[in-house]
């Protein structure tokens, strides 16, 4: 959002004043409303998420207005983590949500993310058929249409499921969709199979009566928090701020489930037992919130996969980009550190 004042200076000095007293206001609230001057004059600019709840949370519960001033923070909507890094490569974003295997993916092609925070460990992903396929297996899959976005985890998790049972993505027609449009394709018989994510998939299995055919929650990558390296150097302050936030609402979750589920629900306009069903069964958040080895282990096992299939440019930065992916100061110093009711 451009903070830049009216060109008002011929009209004299009282209207050049007034011109800056309205060129102070820095942003929005998230009801669209023009808020207040922020206090620290600088701005924000954050993704919200329906598989990240932490953001959820952060955003509803307002604590990042409260602490750096109304106006602040701009928050923009991330449909996908595919999304999500092309807002952070296009520098519309400063911070935003990914899975593990997209932010590693988008930073082996150049673009200059760190990941600072873990904020879940999901089962966000599996392989949905409609609840009368005759499809129980991904073997079955075999020159079928499946429909999958893109430069995300579901994307991620059928190659893999694809690999496991002797497939390839050349031995099935991949269907480019977004995460909803995929599971309205499933529902309306448009693909043979989706390669779901959560809240859709949880939709469709408790509405549409669609089936999980296949899970395995370690084909499924960490929910990675990324910055843009040029803010992260400009800003450290910043990403503190916005890592401490997560650690409140990672807290504030697991003491406030019930809440949490309705803050789902809302956000995302689907009904409570949807959200349940996502957030209290298929998210783990019980987790230590430090980038590391853990994750490492995970996209390490994918790296031959993504050079295989030709989606990173080399091997070689593939590896670089793994072993320099992970900022993990941020979390080591708020791991803890602020307790969920403050």
């Amino acid at each position: 959002m451009s903070r830049s004042l009216p060109r008002l200076a011929r009209l004299g000095g009282l209207v050049a004043a007034l011109g800056m007293l309205a060129g102070c206001v820095s942003g929005e609230s998230a009801d669209g409303s023009v808020g207040e001057p922020a206090d620290s004059g600088v701005q924000i600019r954050l993704d919200y998420a329906y598989y990240n709840p932490e953001s959820l949370v952060i955003k509803e519960q307002g604590w990042l207005e409260q602490e750096l001033g109304p106006g602040s923070v701009e928050w923009v909507l991330s449909q996908g983590s595919n999304k999500a890094n092309e807002n952070l490569r296009a520098d519309a974003i400063d911070i935003g949500s990914t899975a593990g295997t997209p932010a590693l993916l988008a930073r082996a092609n150049g673009s200059a993310i760190r990941s600072i925070d873990v904020y879940s460990r999901p089962e966000w992903s599996a392989i949905v058929v409609p609840g009368d396929s005759a499809i129980t297996e991904p073997a079955q899959l075999r020159g079928q249409k499946i429909a999958a976005t893109q430069g995300t985890d579901p994307y991620f998790f059928l190659l893999q499921t694809l690999a496991a049972a002797g497939l390839s993505a050349s031995d099935v027609e991949i269907v480019n969709l977004q995460h909803s449009d995929g599971k309205t394709a499933l529902e309306r018989g448009d693909v043979a199979a989706w390669a779901g994510l959560d809240p859709f998939m949880a939709q469709t299995e408790l509405e549409a009566g669609s089936r999980l055919i296949y899970r395995n929650l370690d084909f499924n990558s960490y929910g990675l928090l990324n910055a843009r390296e040029e803010f992260i150097d400009q800003h450290p302050d910043l990403v503190q701020t916005v890592v401490n936030a997560y650690e409140r609402a990672r807290a504030w979750i697991l003491e406030n489930p019930d809440a949490a589920v309705q803050t789902l629900a809302t956000a995302a306009s689907i009904d409570p037992e949807i959200a349940r069903q996502q957030l209290l069964t298929r998210t783990q958040l019980d987790i230590d919130p430090v980038p590391g080895e853990p994750q490492r282990e995970v996209l390490w096992r994918l790296l031959p996969l993504l050079v295989n299939d030709g989606l990173v440019r080399s091997e070689e930065e593939a590896r670089t980009a793994l072993n320099t992916l992970f900022e993990p100061r941020f979390a080591e110093a708020a791991r803890g550190a602020t307790p969920a009711g403050s």
